[in-house]
């Protein structure tokens, strides 16, 4: 069985997202355990306890009894834990810096050998179960997955529902006398056994000093010898009739798509072979002769008949021709492998301790990255299963909404279910002509074959240096000469004054990236399978353009982009295609709560920047194609290039990228500067608020930030917001989840908006269980106790937490993309302190405890400059009746609304763009000192 059924299904324990220091994790210790246990084993009467016994395991254990202790050891010495719940497995894993591995090892043990669990942390950690819940429920895929899970045969574990709620895990087991702290251990002692787990490890130990630890450490977990529970007879859980029909529903975002699905028995046994990879790499190829490219012309994004034309096609060729397509498709993985980024040591102990349990032992580190053997007849007989009348179908479309009575148990999904059409079913099952518009793929000519390391042109340099400037633009380059492999990275900004001129032509700068990158899908698809990634950004001041991967055939990929971007035309049919689409993403994008909060804060705070709100409401008056052409001949008309190129490429070759980019394009110099961060306003020295309704009608969720405005500040204080930051998280987590149990999401965050510091708390809760103000009000009370634990804090407690932080500052990097987005983030903010690191630990080493306390002080007082926001949900805490999902409307602007009583005496924000007029505007900002 594949345990993994959606990606997230029952992905539990998610720590608090913290500040971002722009940069993956540093090279740490980590650890792994799988549980071959997972939601297939829920009780009938108690679904979702697999899912609950992963979060109520680092409730504390015997040895350790604190509740939050392995968070608050892990927090203060730089470390992080996750967890996740699959169908058959179960993984938890943690990291942290290595003199510490040791420790955290046993601490973290323990939740394996002797768990608490003790009753009054069940009743909390069901509310996180529960918010974690609501969180997934307006998520389309999530009520996709649920719905086709409800399909399968009668008695089957798919049947289940494995997210659990208050419902299954609190209220239902009450009315049935159910004792679920006695079920849930019994639970933990059946199937937390150590014969149905393995761990991995990994750290700069010596492997007989960590063979020693894990012997000594991990041998006390308990074995009850009892048989693993084993799925593997249930090989076909879809094969019923319910399966094979028309499934309409109503979705939660703007979205018109077809789904078709079939119902395979267990495949993991052919790993070596992949047959489904194989298949889905040639029918989902997007090239010259796939389904995408035929459908592509008639502006259409699935047609079923084509796609099962397709599989014929696949079918007949796979059986008939030569394996080149195999072994092109072997060639292109196996480059990929050995010339492998290194993995985050969190990410890689957790794929393996899951491959354990999948593949042989000579296959543990290859199995799920390599294609080993070339089966024709595996593959065939995989394909054979895929034809159109085993075929379930799920049409989403809002236009279905009256035809959807049926509404299914846990998310409420509405849905219709229909027999399908008889003209349909008897066109696939008939002898139907083969489309001669579709082929396999031919030869791909951006496969890699010279992996020589060049020699330098240009002095070994510790950062990126500017080689090559003029009016036009400049280029900065750095030779790689640390991680020695044949890659590079290409990075350019197109800057343009002309975007941020207007909502109606930040709209029109959208659509013409998205026309420009859905011209490029066709004829750039071959260099994407070949390893080698683009992608196109509409940024805020310009057209950011990303390129990397194996520099042999890498410039032919950029070479490509700029000659797409010289040679830009649309059609009247692309044109509306795209506008339609960009009328759906912003919906999509408007109706979750946490971006809409973000997008709320940033048009309070940044003057001149269009909102996503402004953009929509804009592209819903209309754009005409006119309007384009003018605006596309603006932006190519004067520009500002700035490039960075990194890696396996001499200085000649990098300055060529920047010639080629002038020379394809033909612009004129900017005439002004154009400043690439916004102006901010300073806000006034109270506590402000921000209340707006959400705008999906059927989501309980409201978004809870404070947020606390610091002002222009130097790079010192900028670390001294870092290390409160990392002082709070733990504290934060334990007080308002742990504790207050207010949400699943909770977490404080340093914010650097545009070049203006500040922090903010956030929480996402529920509607149903909580007021917004409330919680704003338990976020007071939570700084108010974080006061008190600050004038507490011990000199020791301070110089460890200063340590874990210059510890991350100071580990190398772990590959070239990490230097390199460090380096860019440096160019596209134009601030060039490549050694901000370096600089950041100077300062770090000055600070005092007094210092710490101090700061937090200053932004407490009585000259503090706060302001809340609220996306708030729908639910009875809010005054809302029982809200069903409606239409999907048109969002045409916000709804602002008053403070209640818990807020009765704040400051609120009726109109945005009236209230910002009234306030200054703080001076453009850089933190370079």
């Amino acid at each position: 069985h594949c345990s993994r059924w959606g990606e997230g299904r029952g992905a539990a324990k998610l720590k608090p997202k913290g500040f971002s220091l722009g940069r993956l994790r540093p090279q740490v210790s980590a650890a792994a355990l799988c549980v071959a246990v997972g939601s297939f084993c829920d009780p009938e009467d108690l679904p979702g306890l697999a899912h609950f016994l992963e979060h109520m395991v680092f409730m504390g254990s015997l040895k350790y009894p604190d509740e939050n202790g392995f968070d608050a050891f892990l927090k203060k010495h730089g470390g992080s834990d996750n967890a996740s719940t699959d169908c058959e497995r179960t993984v938890f894993h943690f990291d942290i810096q290595q003199k510490y591995f040791k420790e955290a090892l046993d601490r973290w043990a323990q939740f394996f050998i002797h768990p608490l669990m003790i009753r009054d942390a069940i009743d909390r950690e069901v509310e996180a179960v529960d918010s974690e819940y609501q969180l997934a429920r307006p998520s389309d895929a999530n009520r996709r997955e649920l719905l086709l899970g409800s399909l399968a045969r009668p008695g089957h574990p798919m049947k289940k529902f494995f997210w659990g709620n208050a419902e299954t895990l609190k209220h239902e087991p009450k009315k049935s006398n159910t004792d679920i702290y006695t079920r849930l251990r019994d639970f933990w002692q059946h199937y937390y056994s150590a014969h149905y787990m393995n761990v991995v490890v990994q750290s700069k130990e010596t492997l007989d000093t960590l063979e020693k630890w894990v012997k000594e450490i991990f041998s006390q977990i308990p074995n009850n010898g009892l048989p693993k529970p084993n799925f593997g007879h249930l090989t076909q859980p879809f094969d019923t009739p319910e399966f094979y029909k028309l499934y309409r529903v109503v979705p939660i975002r703007n979205v018109h798509s077809l789904s078709i699905a079939w119902g395979l028995p267990p495949q993991e046994r052919h790993y070596r072979v992949k047959p489904l990879h194989y298949i889905s790499w040639l029918v989902g190829h997007e090239g010259k002769g796939s389904v995408l490219s035929f459908l592509r012309k008639k502006y259409l994004e699935t047609n079923s008949v084509i796609l099962f034309k397709t599989l014929l096609n696949t079918r007949n060729s796979t059986t008939k021709e030569s394996p080149e397509i195999w072994e092109e498709i072997q060639k292109i993985e196996a480059n990929e492998f050995y010339f492998q980024d290194q993995a985050d040591p969190i990410d890689y102990v957790e794929s393996l301790c899951e491959n354990i349990h999948i593949f042989c032992k000579e296959d543990f580190l290859t199995g799920d990255q390599l294609l080993l053997e070339y089966k024709p007849e595996i593959i065939a007989d995989v394909l054979n299963q895929l034809c159109p009348l085993r075929a379930n179908l799920v049409l989403l479309s809002a236009a279905s909404e009256r035809k959807c009575h049926l509404k299914e148990r846990w998310f409420g999904t509405q849905y219709s279910v229909e027999d399908i059409d008889k003209y349909w079913s008897d066109l696939w099952a008939s002898d139907f002509q083969l489309n001669q518009d579709l082929h396999l793929p031919e030869e791909n000519k951006y496969i890699a074959t010279d992996f020589a390391l060049k020699a330098s042109d240009w002095p070994d340099t510790e950062h990126p240096v500017k080689i090559l400037s003029t009016h036009h633009g400049c280029v900065w380059y750095k030779k790689d000469n640390k991680f020695k492999i044949p890659k590079a990275y290409i990075r350019f900004h197109l800057i343009s004054p002309l975007i941020q001129q207007s909502a109606k032509s930040v709209v029109l700068f959208e659509t013409f990236v998205n026309i420009l990158s859905h011209n490029l899908a066709e004829p750039a698809y071959e260099a994407d399978v070949a390893q080698l990634e683009y992608k196109l950004v509409s940024g805020e001041h310009g057209l950011v353009i990303r390129v990397k991967g194996f520099n042999h055939k890498l410039p032919l990929l950029f070479q490509l982009i700029i000659d797409q971007l010289s040679d830009f035309s649309f059609t009247p049919a692309v044109f509306e295609m795209i506008t339609e689409q960009l009328k759906k993403t912003y919906f999509n994008i408007l109706i979750k709560p946490e971006i809409l909060a973000k997008d709320v804060r940033s048009l309070i705070l940044e003057h001149g920047k269009w909102s996503m709100i402004d953009r929509y409401r804009r592209l819903m008056k209309g754009l005409y194609t006119e309007s384009l052409s003018s605006f596309v001949k603006g932006f190519k008309s004067h520009l500002y290039v700035e490039g960075l190129v990194q890696g396996n490429f001499t200085s000649r070759e990098s300055k060529d990228f920047l010639n080629y980019v002038v020379l394809n394009l033909q612009f004129l110099p900017l005439l002004h500067p154009c400043p690439v961060q916004f102006r901010v306003v300073d806000l006034p020295n109270t506590h402000l608020l921000c209340k707006v309704k959400t705008l999906n009608r059927g989501d309980a969720n409201s978004e809870v930030t404070v947020y606390y405005q610091s002002g222009a500040r130097s790079l010192r204080e900028y670390t001294l917001m870092e290390l409160l930051v990392m002082h709070m998280e733990e504290p934060c987590f334990n007080f308002l989840r742990t504790k207050q149990t207010l949400g699943y999401h909770v977490y404080p965050t340093c914010r650097n908006t545009s070049g203006i510091l500040g922090f903010s708390v956030t929480v996402t809760t529920q509607a149903t269980k909580n007021n917004s103000e409330f919680v704003d009000k338990k976020i007071e009370e939570f700084l108010l106790y974080f006061e008190g634990k600050m004038r507490l804090l011990t000199e020791k407690a301070f110089r460890t937490q200063v340590s874990a932080l210059i510890h991350i500052k100071e580990c190398e990097d772990s590959y070239l993309g990490e230097e390199v987005d460090r380096n860019w983030n440096e160019i596209m903010t134009q601030q060039y302190l490549f050694d901000r690191l370096a600089h950041e630990v100077e300062a770090l080493r000055s600070l005092t405890k007094s210092d710490l306390v101090d700061w937090f002080q200053a932004h407490r007082g009585k000259e503090r400059k706060a302001l809340s926001i609220h996306v708030v949900g729908f639910g009875k805490q809010e005054g809302d009746s029982d809200v069903q999902q409606s239409l999907l409307g048109e969002i045409y602007q916000l709804t602002f609304l008053p403070p209640s009583s818990y807020m009765k005496n704040t400051s609120y924000i009726r109109d945005i763009r009236n209230f910002t007029l009234m306030l200054n505007l703080l001076p453009y900002h850089k933190i370079l000192k």
